[in-house]
């Protein structure tokens, strides 16, 4: 086809690069972003849960928290353990994704649920407050962390303990 043609059947990408990137840019900052938060399953040897008490929230927790902009779930995890725990921690594999709607001030967000696996007992006894976000962390069966978590955290939990022994991960809505 002449250069100097009204039609151009290539795609915008493949006749003008600086046009394409310009429409993929204007995309994005158009396109809704979640918030997205990255926690971890961790046991000790007699099959109990790691639960963490943070300071900034009514109710006990999975440990973990948001991921950066960026950051992949996996990773957030990994470095959200590490800061609060102070334990280095290579997360296995993704059990549960849970998609939370939208409540009070908060927009919708994913959750990812990854496998801590189980940690020994000289490892659970090096686990320290490291930065000042925790009250405290215990470790508890399945069944008595029901009375400390939110309901639907703790549906996310039993969904994630229940998946363990998958090779799939579960997709749940607001921990159902």
């Amino acid at each position: 086809m002449p250069e100097n043609s009204m039609t151009d059947d290539r795609p915008l990408y493949g006749r003008d690069p600086d046009a394409w990137q310009a429409y993929l840019a204007e995309g994005n900052a158009k396109q809704a972003r979640k918030r997205v938060g990255a926690d971890v399953l961790i046991r000790n040897e007699q099959g109990h849960v790691l639960l963490v008490n943070p300071r900034y929230k009514p109710d006990w927790d999975l440990p973990g928290g948001m991921a950066e902009a960026n950051e992949p779930p996996h990773l957030a995890a990994e470095r959200e353990v590490r800061e609060e725990l102070g334990i280095g921690l290579t997360v296995g594999r993704l059990l549960v994704v849970d998609w939370v709607a939208p409540h009070g001030p908060w927009d919708d967000s994913l959750m990812f649920i990854f496998d801590g696996g189980t940690i020994t007992d000289a490892q659970a006894s090096a686990l320290r407050l490291a930065d000042g976000e925790l009250l405290g962390y215990q470790f508890l069966s399945l069944e008595d962390s029901r009375a400390v978590l939110r309901p639907y955290v703790w549906q996310r939990l039993r969904n994630a303990v229940a998946n363990t022994d998958s090779d799939s991960c579960r997709y749940i809505v607001n921990g159902r």
